[in-house]
């Protein structure tokens, strides 16, 4: 019996999770699994970055999940700072060439699966290449970020952009003592919440010493004579900036696999089908931040980069690759973050998704508590609800509050995959105490209330 041999491109979460999952299916004398990663790091907490930087967490190799020398003793030859520079799909074969020495060697594959990642969006702006400018992607990037917070001559720090990354790197850098800026062209920071929720997230930030500029479009990064940024320009001033952090988002990396002639999406992701397998390619699988996903309340591809759909897609590849059947179905776009004490959290559609779905909806906003009012710690939380008119069902949930808001979103998001009306979900059985809840939770009390209004507009 000939063996087979696997070739993994990327070494994170989805690349590994596959290629560990095929290992446990099959063993090296019928599989033989080779993963190449530029970096220099295996199985990491991407997500874990910011709270390093800041010092929750307390050290680099507290976020990595399994070493690369765990990983070969698993029977998987790994080869780290290796990048693969080409994917030749009619030969199948892929070009890898060695980061430090250069060298080139091209390395066959029966299985291929991609799992490249996403890149930090990068402005094209004069400056923007400057020292003491940081993404926060990978751990090289938060090393090299806390290596330069050790180094810089001031305290003062611009963050640009106001989403997940920018919100938590302007907290993990007040932790570090810096004076905080973030610029964000947005109205408001948190641009995955509907613009009434982000001026929650604004206040907050503000009250926190966080100082937030909205509506405001980097045009350049100012450096000194030595090639160090002193500040961030836009239109209307300027921000003084010992170090900046760029916050914007990320896109997929799917240059390599484009050159390969693999198919892409609208928002640059590869495209699979429900076992995780490129369109249109039989013994090509792709996950992770590199691929777009189905959005099961819209009905159409999007492109998440969280490290949970990483890994379960990971596992569904290893599956597969090894001769099983697994599906990833899709996902409902559940997300949760803080800033400081605030919790942020979000799952379904925000408005504007909904219009452009094409879908009616209503929507209601209900301000409630984390425990019974009258029960000791009890803090304010705001949640809306997104319901389709007519039918009433649910389209999205966001929520914003002190201790104990964020982790209710999972409740609406098990909703969403189930595709409940929000009349279905006033009957839900919650668990209730007074340190844990009021009487009504706050997320049954939005769908009360986004009962009431939907069944107002039935006539419509």
């Amino acid at each position: 019996m000939s063996i087979e041999r696997l070739v993994v491109i990327g070494g994170d979460a989805a690349g590994m999770s596959a290629a560990s999952r095929a290992r446990r299916l099959k063993g090296p004398d019928e599989l033989e699994i080779v993963a190449f990663e530029r970096g220099h790091f295996t199985s990491y907490s991407a997500c874990g970055i910011p709270y390093w930087v800041g010092g929750d967490v307390a050290g680099r190799d507290d976020l990595v999940a399994r070493t690369p020398e765990e990983h070969r003793a698993r029977g998987i030859d790994l080869r780290l700072r290796t990048e693969v520079t080409e994917i030749d799909v009619a030969g199948r074969q892929v070009r890898a060439r060695a980061v430090d020495s250069g060298a080139q060697s091209w390395t066959s594959y029966d299985k291929l699966v991609v799992a490249t990642g996403a890149r930090p969006i990068r402005p094209d702006l004069p400056g923007a290449d400057a020292a003491g400018v940081h993404g926060v992607q990978t751990l090289d990037d938060g090393q090299a970020l806390i290596d330069t917070l050790s180094r810089a001559r001031g305290r003062r720090a611009v963050v640009v952009g106001a989403g997940y990354i920018g919100v938590e790197m302007a907290e993990a850098l007040i932790n570090r003592g810096y004076e905080v800026t973030v610029v964000n062209r947005g109205s408001e920071p948190m641009s995955t919440l509907d613009p009434d929720m982000g001026r929650l997230v604004h206040r907050a930030m503000e009250g926190m010493g966080i100082a937030m500029v909205n509506d405001a479009e980097v045009t350049e990064v100012c450096t000194t004579r030595d090639g160090r940024v002193r500040a961030v320009r836009t239109e209307d001033a300027e921000y003084p900036a010992d170090v900046v952090v760029l916050g914007i988002g990320v896109r997929p990396e799917t240059a390599l696999a484009q050159a390969a002639g693999l198919p892409v999406g609208g928002h640059g992701g590869l495209l699979t089908d429900l076992a995780m397998r490129v369109r249109g390619h039989e013994e090509i699988w792709a996950g992770g931040d590199c691929v777009e996903v189905l959005d099961l309340v819209s009905g159409r591809e999007r492109h998440i980069a969280l490290g949970t759909h990483a890994n379960k897609h990971g596992q569904v590849i290893g599956a597969n690759v090894a001769g099983g059947y697994a599906t990833f179905p899709g996902v409902v776009g559940t997300a949760v973050s803080k800033v400081c004490d605030l919790e942020i959290a979000r799952t379904g559609l925000r408005e504007k998704d909904a219009r452009r779905a094409g879908l009616r909806f209503e929507t209601v906003t209900v301000e409630s508590t984390s425990r019974a009012g009258y029960y000791p710690g009890a803090s304010p939380m705001t949640v809306k609800m997104l319901a389709e008119r007519r039918t009433g069902r649910l389209l999205g949930v966001q929520i914003v509050g002190r201790e104990g808001a964020g982790k209710r979103v999972d409740v609406a998001a098990v909703a969403l995959t189930a595709g409940m009306t929000v009349e279905q979900m006033t009957a839900l059985d919650l668990g209730y105490a007074p340190p844990f809840s009021p009487v009504w939770d706050p997320v049954l009390v939005a769908a009360r209330k986004a009962t009431a209004k939907v069944h107002g507009s039935g006539q419509e």
